[in-house]
């Protein structure tokens, strides 16, 4: 996808002069929200008012001031200080140093963590025989770090944060732990899935939330189950929605997935009945010269709604 202003990566650089008067002139989203002038100047003020002097308590304040919630009506802390640190690379306001250093940039360093708890026996039970199969939702920080571990030394992509909203989930069966799945914000812009639900512009906008990513998925190395990928991923529809209400407020009505070509063919996204709409383009948000400079994918998409159209704003 070509980078345009309206979806700025955590690794943008300062913007000239000419692009901050054209930001400024002109809302453009962050994060799922615009920001123009008088944001930017909200902004400003409640860093200047600080006090304590501390981000966390910038973004509270700059969600109250700009009525930043989520549909349980709290504030979108998480979301907020996101924006606020992609304005403060792109050289838009001035943020005050963070109090911890929390490494936001850098690749998770899995080798910390213990998973020692993780028996890398041979798993060849078909999926039939895994007595127990679940999904464990990452609930506190003690799974948070073993999820992480896990994507951060066994996913080809590695760990970083995910996006947006989302549900992360350890896969187990009575006998230990089989993998890791993942969920969170969908694609800004997708021209095949946009054009399969026959949106336009202003309802993408409006409804995007309501399709989730399936953004990680693993299955750890030694463990060789017939079939049960696929099984993963029909638990997964039964719970996505569930989990996103009493967390978020909204049940999504639509899943979508990347499966990279040449090194997946999909076949467990095919065999748990996810539809093939296409294939990316090759570049990635931040591609302003159209260099196909990204692996092609192939986007897999599973409707957790009969009428997820009408839900997406299409009659």
């Amino acid at each position: 996808m070509q980078e345009t202003a309206k979806n700025l990566s955590l690794t943008a650089t300062c913007l000239t002069a000419r692009q901050r008067q054209a930001f400024l002139f002109e809302k453009k989203r962050i994060c799922g929200r615009e920001f123009g002038s008088y944001e930017i100047g909200i902004i400003e003020e409640e860093i200047r008012k600080a006090n304590p002097v501390f981000r966390e308590e910038i973004a509270r304040q700059v969600c109250e001031r700009l009525s930043w919630y989520d549909r349980l009506g709290r504030k979108k802390i998480m979301s907020c200080k996101v924006a606020l640190l992609r304005l403060d690379r792109l050289g838009l306001i001035k943020l005050p140093p963070p109090r911890n250093r929390n490494g936001n940039g850098k690749r998770f360093n899995f080798t910390d963590i213990p998973i020692c708890e993780v028996p890398k026996s041979q798993v060849v039970y078909p999926v039939g025989e895994l007595r127990g199969l679940r999904l464990e939702s990452v609930k506190d920080s003690k799974a948070s770090r073993l999820w992480n571990a896990l994507i951060g030394k066994y996913h080809y992509l590695g760990y970083t944060p995910l996006p947006g909203a989302q549900q992360r989930y350890i896969i187990k069966w009575d006998s230990g732990i089989l993998g890791a799945v993942g969920f969170s914000a969908s694609a800004w812009k997708l021209k095949p899935r946009d054009s399969w639900i026959g949106w336009d512009s202003l309802t993408r906008e409006k409804l995007l939330h309501l399709i989730v990513n399936n953004s990680r998925f693993l299955i750890l190395p030694w463990v060789r189950s017939k079939n049960l990928a696929s099984k993963v991923l029909s638990i997964c529809t039964q719970r996505v929605q569930e989990d996103f209400s009493n967390c978020y407020g909204y049940r999504p009505v639509l899943l979508e997935t990347f499966v990279e070509t040449g090194r997946f063919a999909g076949t467990s996204y095919k065999a748990a009945n996810w539809i093939y709409l296409g294939k990316t383009k090759g570049r990635g948000k931040l591609d302003r010269y159209n260099k196909h400079s990204l692996p092609v994918k192939d986007i897999y998409v599973y409707p957790l709604e009969r009428n997820f159209r009408t839900v997406l704003g299409v009659s």
